[in-house]
C-alpha cells in the first residue's frame, strides 16, 4: 500500500505533519521502535512508529531521522503522548531528509495502528498474489509477456522491455533507444546504466549465467537500479525468470514443426533422394514451388553451444520463417528466398553488430544463391563452403555469400581441411619460420608480389625498398621453398597458399 492510504483510514486519525511530496512511496511493513539509532532493524519500506522516548535533546532528532533515512524507510508516524505532537527539531529533521511525517493521536494505540495497517498489507498482498496468478494464467494461454510489462508499469511506474541480442523488442511499448542494444553487449558487468537525452536505462540479462550473451534475451528498465530499493530490484530477477520461462515456451526445438525442420537438414545432409527432401520440405510450411536461400552458421570452438547457435541463427533470420538444424556443430536454416542481396546485407548487419557479445570468440556465416526445392542439398553444400571460407577469415564476425565463391574460392573451400593445412605449411611455413628468426618480411614480400602481378618495379615501390633489395629477397624465398617465381604454376601455388592463411 501507498503512504497516502494513510490519510483515508478515518479511524485511525492519522494526520500528515510533513512529506506531501513523497507520499506516492510504498509501505512494505510496519515497526515500532524508541531506539536512537534502529538503522540495523531495518531494511527499507517500513512505516516506522515511535513514542519519542529516545529524544532527550534536539540532536537526537538528526540522528534518529538520519538513520532511518539511510535504511530508506517509507516513513515515521510519532506519538502525541511524550510531547502533545513532534517537536520543531523533528519536523525539521524529517523535512531534511525527505521522510514523511504523520502524527498519531494519543487516543490512538500503536497496536491499533500496527493491526489495521498490516490487515491492509495482507488484503493488498493477496490482491497482487491473485494479478500475478493472473498473468501467469495468461501467459500460459499463450497472450505473451505484454501484459506482465503493462502491470508492471501501471502498479510501479517502471517502463521496461525485454529485447533480444540483435536489437528486436520482444515486448514491451515503443521501442527504447537504439543504442541498448549495443551497450548492453558492450557491458562489462551487468546490469549496466546507460544515459541518453537525459534518461537513464538499466539493462539486466535474462540467462546471464548459463547463456551466451550474443544468443540471450535482456531486460531494459527506464530508471537508475542504483536509486532502487531492495524489493525492485528483486523484481528484476522474478521478471528475468518469467521471460526465460516464455523464451522456452517459444523454443520451437519441442514442436512439431521444429523436429520436422531438425528431420529435413538431416535429410538434405544425407544420402536421402530429392523426393523424400520435398516432401518433407512441404510439412515444414515451406512448399515446393518457392525458391529458397541456405544459411549456415558455425561458431569457434565451445563459444556458442549448438543449441544457442541455432537459436542466434534463427533470431538473426527472424520474420523471414527459417527452418533450422543442427548439423555436426553447424547451425543451418532454409529460408523462402526474397531480395537476395536484402538478406545478405541484413545477415550481414546483425552478425556484426553481434561480435561484441561474442566475447573475442568467432562467430562464421555462409549464404547460399536461390534455388528451387530441388537444388537444396546444393545450396545447403554451398552455404557450408561459404561459411569454411568465412571462418578462414580470422575475423571475430565474417559472412561469405555464395558470390565470393565463383572463383578459385569455391575449389579451395571444398578441399578437406587437412590437405588444405599442408598444403599452406609446406609453402609458407619455410618463410615464415624465416621471418621469426631473422625479423624479415619475405611473406608480405611475396604477398606484394603476387598482387603486383610479378611486377619488379611496382613491387619495390609498394614496399618502400630498391629493386635490387627486392630481388635479393625474391631470391631467398625461391631458395628455401625450392620453387621458381617466374614460373606460372609456383605463382599460382603461392597464391593459393596465401589465400588460406
Amino acid at each position: 500500500m501507498r503512504l497516502r492510504s494513510l490519510l483515508t483510514m478515518t479511524d485511525l486519525g492519522l494526520e500528515l505533519v510533513t512529506g506531501e511530496d513523497q507520499l506516492d512511496r510504498f509501505v512494505r511493513w510496519v515497526v515500532t521502535t524508541d531506539m536512537l539509532d534502529p538503522g540495523r532493524y531495518l531494511s527499507g519500506g517500513e512505516l516506522v512508529l515511535t513514542g519519542l522516548q529516545w529524544r532527550d535533546d534536539p540532536a537526537g532528532s538528526d540522528v534518529f531521522v538520519g538513520a532511518l533515512a539511510r535504511a530508506g524507510v517509507a516513513g515515521l508516524a510519532a506519538g502525541d503522548a511524550r510531547y502533545g505532537g513532534a517537536p520543531p527539531d523533528v519536523v525539521d529533521a524529517c523535512t531534511k531528509y525527505g521522510i514523511p511525517l504523520f502524527r498519531v493521536p494519543e487516543s490512538v494505540a500503536f497496536a491499533t495502528v500496527t493491526e489495521r495497517i498490516t490487515r491492509n498489507l495482507s488484503t493488498g498482498r493477496a490482491a497482487d498474489l491473485t494479478a500475478i496468478l493472473d498473468r501467469h494464467r495468461q501467459l500460459v494461454a499463450g497472450t505473451g509477456l505484454g501484459s506482465v510489462l503493462e502491470l508492471i508499469e501501471r502498479d510501479l511506474g517502471m517502463r521496461c522491455w525485454v529485447m533480444a541480442s540483435t536489437g528486436r523488442v520482444v515486448a514491451g511499448p515503443p521501442p527504447p533507444p537504439t543504442e541498448v542494444t549495443a551497450a548492453f553487449l558492450n557491458a562489462r558487468r551487468l546490469p549496466h546504466v546507460l544515459t541518453v537525452d537525459r534518461t537513464r536505462y538499466s539493462l539486466f540479462a535474462v540467462d546471464e549465467h548459463s547463456t551466451s550473451r550474443a544468443a540471450d534475451w535482456f531486460l531494459v528498465f527506464e530508471g537508475d537500479v542504483g536509486d532502487w530499493p531492495e524489493e525492485r530490484r528483486a523484481l528484476t530477477g522474478e521478471l528475468a525468470a518469467v521471460v526465460s520461462l516464455e523464451r522456452a515456451r517459444q523454443d520451437d526445438r519441442q514442436s512439431a514443426e521444429g523436429r520436422l525442420a531438425q528431420e529435413l537438414i538431416e535429410l538434405i545432409v544425407s544420402d536421402a533422394k530429392p523426393a523424400e527432401i520435398i516432401s518433407r520440405l512441404e510439412l515444414t510450411g515451406l512448399g515446393p514451388a518457392e525458391s529458397y536461400i541456405a544459411v549456415v552458421a558455425a561458431a569457434q570452438a565451445d563459444s556458442l553451444r549448438p543449441g544457442e547457435l541455432r537459436v542466434l541463427l534463427r533470431e538473426i533470420l527472424y520474420g523471414r520463417g527459417p527452418a533450422a538444424g543442427v548439423v555436426d556443430g553447424e547451425a543451418i536454416a532454409l529460408i523462402p528466398a526474397g531480395a537476395e542481396g536484402s538478406v545478405i546485407d541484413e545477415i550481414h548487419r546483425a552478425v556484426a553488430a553481434l561480435e561484441p557479445g561474442l566475447r573475442g570468440s568467432r562467430l562464421s556465416v555462409g549464404v547460399s544463391g536461390v534455388v528451387d526445392g530441388e537444388g537444396l542439398r546444393g545450396a545447403v553444400e554451398e552455404a557450408r563452403y561459404a561459411r569454411r571460407l568465412a571462418a578462414d577469415r580470422h575475423q571475430p564476425t565474417s559472412v561469405v555469400g555464395h558470390d565470393e565463391l565463383a572463383t578459385h574460392m569455391l575449389l579451395l573451400a571444398s578441399v578437406p581441411d587437412e590437405v588444405r593445412r599442408m598444403f599452406r605449411l609446406r609453402l609458407l611455413d619455410p618463410l615464415t619460420n624465416y621471418d621469426q628468426d631473422n625479423r624479415s618480411d619475405l611473406v608480405h614480400t611475396l604477398e606484394t608480389f603476387l598482387e603486383a602481378s610479378g611486377s619488379w618495379t611496382k613491387s619495390a615501390d609498394l614496399l618502400h625498398v630498391h629493386v635490387n633489395t627486392l630481388r635479393y629477397r625474391i631470391q631467398r624465398i625461391e631458395e628455401l621453398t625450392g620453387r621458381d617465381l617466374s614460373r606460372l604454376e609456383d605463382r599460382v601455388d603461392f597464391f593459393l597458399a596465401l589465400a588460406l592463411r
